[in-house]
């Protein structure tokens, strides 16, 4: 099992996350094979666009640090709301994993949703690319680099 620990990064990325730490890929896939149906597309097709970014090239370490601190909560046994709890127990996974997919929507592209995508079907089914989960966070990583964009264009970061 590979865990990635805050002093492995530099200096500037230490302070980054607390939850880094905790993130190991053997974790993430355990914590997706035992949760995919209780959690849900939406929680489970985040982690998995943040997973394949990690994974990237592309991906600046910046980006990877804010990544490994989102899976790091997300496979974390005691987090805010406990996973055990009906309908709420993702809700603070949820919200840490799409605050991480709004930071680094710029390393999420067609190859990363691509394998993401891919993988949701082996867990959750065909049907479940039509689901509107889904198609929100398409959406909501299209707008995410729109306005990135436009910040790039008039000199704001």
């Amino acid at each position: 099992m590979r865990y990635i620990y805050k002093n492995d990064w530099s200096d500037r990325a230490m302070d980054s996350s607390k939850y880094q730490k905790y993130f190991s890929t053997d974790g993430f896939w355990l914590k997706l094979k035992k949760g995919a149906k209780k959690a849900g597309s939406k929680v489970i097709y985040s982690g998995l666009l943040l997973f394949y970014a990690v994974e990237s090239p592309k991906t600046p370490l910046r980006a990877k640090v804010q990544i490994y601190g989102a899976l790091g909560y997300l496979i974390l046994p005691l987090d805010l709301l406990p996973d055990l709890l009906p309908i709420v127990g993702y809700v603070d996974d949820l919200s840490a994993l799409g605050l991480a997919l709004a930071s680094v929507a710029r390393s999420i592209d067609d190859d990363v949703k691509r394998k993401a995508k891919n993988k949701l079907r082996d867990f959750l089914g065909d049907d479940v690319m039509n689901s509107k989960d889904i198609i929100d966070i398409d959406g909501q990583l299209v707008e995410q680099k729109e306005k990135e964009s436009e910040s790039d264009e008039h000199g704001v970061k």
